[in-house]
């Protein structure tokens, strides 16, 4: 992996513990602290006992650094390449990403170096201005809570306009467009290059009361680490707020946060690891993975 704004998160802890080791009088507190601060919270489980038995042979048996100076981590080349490469991708332009000067480096690939099979050609003008300009407002609008009003035109060429609240985007690689996630109208998607003009709504009126909150929900796994499970359930569970705890027996706790209207997918992800993931908590979500179970049985599915 060349460069990963999740991975990278790694390098730049061990990094942080390095620096803290060198300083006079640090103590495994303070390098402990630097795991559960710049890391995710179950790197505690890796990062510093790996540092410590010397499997990453960075530190001394009494958790000195092997190193004289204080890290420092630049580009590498590869990684510039890798750079110049994304930079040149025209959704990237959406975000308004500001990019270090790549302008002597060569791309690590082009558009022309790979071919994209089962996509339709019109996909969405990524960088015509007031398709950008759109994105970033409705960007600006999901952040920050606040209802936006649109125009449009209907297969029937008739002009509509249409207040909701943005919630989110999705992609579609095969259509190569973006679409809306909206909350508060009829309409649950809008495809963002319909989109003629879109501004804050400010008018007045009960609508401008910002929908609820989706609830969010806690789920307790336990896990036996067979097969490699507690690795591939982390990786699985990447994006979802969580914490692992080591038991005695060397089996794991894996407590998950996530929204309800995720759960259905939840479900369908732990059921796949088999027995070596189990539901402990709540009762309820027990119940999801039971009542699927018993549908497949009644489709004749093992």
């Amino acid at each position: 992996m060349i460069f990963s704004e999740l991975y990278s998160v790694y390098y730049n802890t061990v990094a942080k513990i390095m620096e803290t080791a060198l300083r006079p009088g640090a103590t495994e507190r303070d390098l402990q602290k630097c795991v559960t601060e710049q890391a995710f919270s179950e790197s505690v489980l890796t990062i510093l006992p790996a540092l410590k038995t010397g499997r990453w042979p960075l530190l001394s048996e009494d958790l000195t650094p092997v190193l004289h100076h204080p890290p420092t981590m630049p580009l590498t080349t590869l990684e510039k390449r890798w750079l110049k490469a994304i930079s040149q991708d025209p959704r990237v332009r959406l975000f308004g990403v500001e990019f270090p000067d790549l302008s002597d480096v060569e791309p690590l690939f082009c558009e022309e170096d790979y071919r994209v099979y089962d996509r339709y050609a019109d996909g969405d003008p990524f960088e015509d201005e007031t398709y950008i300009k759109h994105f970033r407002l409705l960007r600006d609008a999901i952040g920050s809570g606040r209802p936006v009003k649109i125009t449009m035109t209907d297969r029937r060429e008739r002009e509509l306009w249409v207040r909701f609240f943005p919630r989110g985007f999705e992609y579609s690689a095969k259509d190569d467009k973006i679409r809306v996630i909206a909350e508060g109208s009829k309409f649950k998607r809008f495809n963002l290059a319909k989109i003629e003009s879109c501004v804050y709504y400010n008018g007045q009126g009960s609508w401008k009361m910002k929908p609820p909150v989706e609830r969010r929900k806690d789920l307790t796994l336990l896990i036996t680490n067979q097969r490699n499970t507690l690795e591939r359930a982390m990786l699985h569970f990447a994006h979802f707020e969580k914490q692992a705890e080591r038991l005695s027996d060397g089996r794991y706790l894996l407590r998950l946060k996530y929204y309800e209207n995720d759960e259905t997918e939840l479900v369908i992800r732990v059921l796949s690891f088999g027995p070596y993931i189990r539901v402990t908590a709540p009762e309820d979500f027990v119940n999801l993975i039971k009542n699927r179970l018993k549908s497949q049985k009644d489709c004749g599915l093992k």
